[in-house]
């Protein structure tokens, strides 16, 4: 069973995490949600929790329904990540047509 603390502690960091890679400084971040850096950065770390009125508006910023937010089971280290990247990769590199489909997608997220 997570304690207060430890629970805190998983969504300061899947916040961060999520922030990071929608490009978004922490300043930045906290200026678009209106409150503090201070504040989101003790969101961040787990040392403070926030309102769900803020809860939204994170989830807003980062186009996730609140829910998602809380979602700790699809958390992969850079170093998995990268493997399972590579693996589908070395799969799709000599098809032209997925070729192209991955880069339509990622053209439209980057």
């Amino acid at each position: 069973m997570l304690k207060n603390r430890d629970f805190r502690a998983l969504l300061g960091s899947r916040i961060a995490k999520l922030r990071k890679i929608k490009g978004f400084s922490q300043e930045k971040f906290a200026e678009r949600i209106d409150i503090s850096q201070r504040t989101l950065s003790r969101i961040e770390t787990g040392a403070g929790f926030t309102e769900f009125k803020t809860i939204e508006k994170i989830a807003n910023e980062l186009e996730l329904g609140p829910a998602e937010l809380f979602n700790f089971c699809e958390e992969y280290s850079e170093k998995e990540l990268i493997k399972s990247i590579n693996e589908k990769m070395k799969f799709i590199k000599n098809d032209i047509d997925k070729l192209r489909i991955v880069n339509d997608f990622l053209k439209k997220i980057f």
